[in-house]
């Protein structure tokens, strides 16, 4: 009860003061929020049972080394912020850098309409977890729930009521994140109270587990929305807020897979990508409604986000040639597909590659752009190498957990 009470409290008091509070409504936390709700969808939720199945009570080194490689990715965006941003702004349209651009953005609406995939059958596993439906029609229902909600986005995208579906979204960002530190306070609460700990699971670490690490890529992904607000924001904001949200969410990830360390056995054990529910609701009965309810409304806003985010980069990858709306009703198609010939673990998997494709690209913008400008360093032209490289081999062998 007490655990309840305070994760409660907690919740309460995180999202009435993000909502409310004369913080919330400064320009610099808004910049910040729109990548750190891209990061933080339920990623974080399914990391502490995929880990700890592949990595043991390693998991929470797993899950460093997971968000340092998001990390260098983003100190790539970063740099691109200025320097990609201004080269391209005084270009020629036959530079060979603009057509890399351009490739560069249809990667990336590629990788929002599989992503859309990925949040909405995470979305339908998290609702379908307490039904507790039959095996056999598991798959079915989970495939059909996210047909069902794709055919709803375009529909709305057509009928102009899509704005209104996404400023109902970003208004849930604050609910998600008090959702979160009441989790948060609950686990810590838990360990407080003296609980007994189950035996931690052994650490696996090996080669094999380098494909498994990179195929969560999308966990930790979200960061590179502040390479796109630059109508919004300037440059300079955009750098220092962007390098403020991935602190808050690599602190939020780390924190909580070391307050899940003592359930890190029974988590290896969880079956599906939603099995946090009963890990939580183990913990309180109450903190799996915690789960459920913020792992439903992040997942439809991120769903929502990557949408819009896809079907504008298709129209403007194609100079307007291809509508906003066929171009939404394209990344559905896609989304729906994807759905359909995979299972969660393999659209996890396929959501990271495309991701990390796009990493990859964005190193040898940086590189080519460094080189064309004099502005880079060999400090510079190793860490675009490294970063690309890593991306370049998660594109390639980044692989599916095992179910």
């Amino acid at each position: 009860m007490m655990i309840t009470a305070v994760a409660f409290l907690c919740a309460l008091l995180v999202t009435a003061f993000l909502a409310f509070g004369k913080f919330a409504r400064s320009e610099s936390w808004r910049a910040t929020v729109t990548p750190l709700a891209s990061i933080i969808g339920s990623g974080f939720l399914i990391c502490g049972p995929i880990l700890a199945r592949e990595f043991g009570r390693a998991a929470i080194i797993a899950e460093a080394a997971l968000l340092l490689i998001a990390y260098g990715a983003g100190a790539v965006i970063r740099f691109n912020i200025i320097h990609v941003e201004n080269y391209l702004a005084g270009a020629s349209r036959n530079d060979r850098v603009v057509w890399l651009a351009r490739a560069t953005q249809g990667v990336l609406a590629l990788a929002y309409a599989i992503s859309v995939a990925y949040y909405l059958k995470l979305l339908a596993e998290f609702l379908l977890k307490p039904i507790g439906i039959a095996p056999a029609w598991h798959g079915l229902a989970s495939n059909g729930i996210v047909t069902l909600i794709v055919l709803a986005i375009v529909a709305l995208a057509f009928g102009n009521g899509l704005r209104r579906v996404e400023h109902l979204a970003h208004g849930t960002v604050s609910l998600k994140i008090g959702i979160i530190a009441g989790l948060l306070a609950g686990l810590a609460c838990w360990w407080l109270t003296g609980a007994t700990a189950d035996p931690l699971p052994p650490a696996q670490i090996g080669w094999a587990s380098i494909p498994l690490l990179l195929g969560l890529v999308i966990t930790v992904q979200g960061f590179e929305t502040s390479r796109y607000l630059g109508h919004a924001y300037d440059q300079q904001l955009r750098i220092r807020t962007m390098r403020h949200a991935q602190w808050i969410a690599s602190a939020i990830y780390l924190a909580f897979l070391a307050l899940l360390t003592p359930f890190l056995g029974r988590a290896a054990e969880a079956e599906g990508v939603a099995g946090i529910l009963d890990i939580m609701t183990m913990v309180a009965p109450a903190l799996g409604v915690f789960v459920l309810v913020g792992a439903l409304s992040s997942q439809l806003s991120a769903a929502v986000a990557d949408s819009i985010g896809s079907g504008g980069l298709m129209s403007e990858v194609t100079q307007r040639k291809l509508s906003v709306e066929l171009a939404f009703a394209l990344a559905g198609a896609l989304a729906i597909a994807v759905v359909w010939l995979t299972d969660p673990f393999e659209v996890v998997a396929i959501s990271s590659r495309a991701f990390a494709l796009f990493y990859a690209l964005q190193c040898a913008l940086a590189f080519i752009v460094a080189r064309r400008t004099g502005v880079g360093t060999p400090r510079h032209y190793i860490g675009f190498a490294v970063v690309g490289v890593i991306c370049l081999v998660a594109t390639l062998i980044g692989a599916p957990a095992e179910g």
